[in-house]
């Protein structure tokens, strides 16, 4: 099949600017339709609201992660008070709509610690374990995979986080216990280690793939990896490749689970044209892909985007966004932005 989707250049019109009317006309086949493993998208439940965000869902995707309504900072709302609307209704909108779900995220060095600071030892210990087995026991059956842990490894690559977590048990404990405790909960589920910046930075991709084989090496039990694939546009080619070949040689899933690729440089003056931040993110996003294909089937557990429309981004929620930024394969209209090729090339490369 002719994966060629572009009715005109994507570059000569990106050159233009960075506009809607600039965009592509680009057909916008069905993403899931073009690869045997599922499509997902990260949502919200006023998402469900919105009949044109359903729509672009529907058609594209095949499986649904919580961006943030499946997280302790939501779920917990007191050492035994549990609130479970809009993760309840996330987990029936799959039902209904025949999608995939992946549970987001068990434990985040960035969460818990109003709730679990201050209790002893045994206490905090009991109150970990009851939240993995009230949050991941609730899904049971419903939920195909669990990031169980959530970016454990220190911003710089070097070392692991030190957070409340780790100060209670152990900067591997936590971890171990973590999937131990899921693992009791939903023994079916897919159980991943979550993190970013792991193409981007290959300091901190080296610690997360020694991380992953300590922990097997003790017999816990990970049962996938995830790299979420929040793309620096500007690193080298050949960097997220290289990533890839490394992750793969343990033999487990690999989830693609939140790619986004910000136009935007962080902490410099950005003088690039906008032809040129297009053409990086094409050639970024594209690599990913291919290295995606390049797995071994049955490690090629899914391929998750963190929102369908560069509205929907949390990078467009940030205070220092000029309404310009574009991270996703759509526009705030629903149209395929040049990224949406990039991924269909990959696929198809």
């Amino acid at each position: 099949m002719d994966r060629r989707l572009f009715l005109t250049s994507t570059l000569a019109l990106a050159a233009c600017g960075n506009t809607e009317a600039a965009q592509p006309v680009i057909q916008a086949t069905p993403l899931k339709s073009l690869v045997p493993f599922p499509i997902g998208t990260a949502a919200m439940a006023g998402q469900f609201d919105d009949p044109a965000w359903v729509d672009l869902c529907l058609t594209h995707c095949s499986q649904l992660t919580p961006e943030w309504e499946m997280k302790m900072e939501y779920i917990l709302q007191g050492p035994d008070r549990f609130l479970w609307d809009a993760p309840d209704r996330i987990a029936d909108f799959c039902t209904t709509h025949g999608l995939r779900l992946h549970g987001h995220a068990l434990i985040w060095y960035s969460q818990g610690a109003e709730v679990f600071g201050g209790l002893d030892r045994r206490a905090f210990v009991a109150a970990f374990d009851r939240y993995i087995a009230e949050v991941a026991g609730r899904y049971r059956g419903r939920v195909n995979g669990w990031d169980v842990v959530n970016e454990a490894v220190a911003e710089d690559g070097n070392g692991l986080r030190d957070c409340h977590w780790s100060e209670a048990l152990g900067q591997d404990g936590y971890i171990a216990r973590a999937f131990e405790q899921a693992k009791e909960a939903d023994p079916d589920a897919v159980l991943f280690l979550n993190d970013y910046n792991l193409e981007n930075n290959p300091v901190k991709g080296a610690t997360f793939l020694r991380l992953v084989e300590r922990m097997l090496a003790r017999g816990v039990p990970i049962g996938g990896i995830g790299t979420q694939s929040h793309l620096d546009i500007e690193i080298p080619a050949g960097q997220i490749t290289a990533f890839f070949r490394e992750a793969a040689q343990f033999g487990l899933p690999i989830h693609m689970s939140e790619l986004d690729a910000s136009l935007r440089r962080e902490g410099r003056i950005d003088t690039r044209p906008y032809r040129q931040k297009i053409e990086q993110q094409i050639g970024r996003v594209r690599e990913l892909a291919e290295a995606f294909m390049d797995l071994p089937p049955a490690q090629r557990h899914a391929f998750t985007l963190w929102g369908l429309r560069d509205t929907d981004s949390w990078l467009r929620r940030d205070a220092r966004d000029d309404g310009k930024d574009s991270p996703l394969l759509f526009n705030a209209a629903g149209r395929p932005n040049p990224m949406f090729q990039a991924v269909v090339d990959g696929f198809s490369a």
